[in-house]
Formats: C-alpha cells, sequence, structure tokens
C-alpha cells in the first residue's frame, strides 16, 4: 500500500472555499477510484489554515490513477489561488493498525 501525506497552507480569506474544493476530491476519489482506500481531509485544531491530507491507494499505479482522474484536476485547479504552500509526501506503509 502506498500512503500519501499531502499539507495545505491555506490564505485564510480561502478556507471555505478550500474545503468545498478538498471534500469533493476526497469524495469523489474514495467513490470512484478502486484503488483508493481512504481520503481523510484534516485541519488544525489551533491553525485552521493548515489541512492535511491522509490518503490510502493500492500501490503508485493507482497514485497515478488518481492523479490522473477528472476531479483531481478540477481540484488542483481550483486550489491554485487558495493555498500559500503545500508539500506532499508518498509513503509506503508497512504496518497497519
Amino acid at each position: 500500500m502506498r500512503v500519501i501525506v499531502a499539507s495545505f497552507k491555506v490564505k485564510p480569506d480561502c478556507v471555505d472555499a478550500f474545503v468545498a474544493a478538498a471534500k469533493a476530491d476526497a469524495e469523489s476519489s474514495v467513490a470512484n477510484e478502486p484503488g483508493c482506500h481512504q481520503f481523510d481531509v484534516n485541519v488544525d485544531p489551533e491553525n485552521p489554515t493548515h489541512f492535511t491530507f491522509y490518503e490510502v491507494y493500492d500501490d503508485q499505479d493507482a497514485i497515478d490513477a488518481h492523479r490522473a482522474a477528472p476531479h483531481f484536476k478540477t481540484f488542483f485547479d481550483a486550489i491554485q489561488d487558495l493555498i500559500e504552500d503545500r508539500s506532499p509526501l508518498i509513503l509506503e506503509r508497512l504496518l497497519s493498525g
């Protein structure tokens, strides 16, 4: 399994728009991508402009399919003016509890 942990720093006046775009991407990923098993959107309770996604995929091919999906492209295009920074990290899951 592969895991993506992606952090986003959102512009303060863009949080609602970012959350709407993230919700659409997360829901479409789990519903329409057989290789996507989990897609959590998290926010720092002490910094409401800092978001972290936790996504679980079968393998790199499933991640590539996610990135090619129309809903991901819509999300990616939508957030460009909403964020100050982003930092994706792809990990190989060794253990799950």
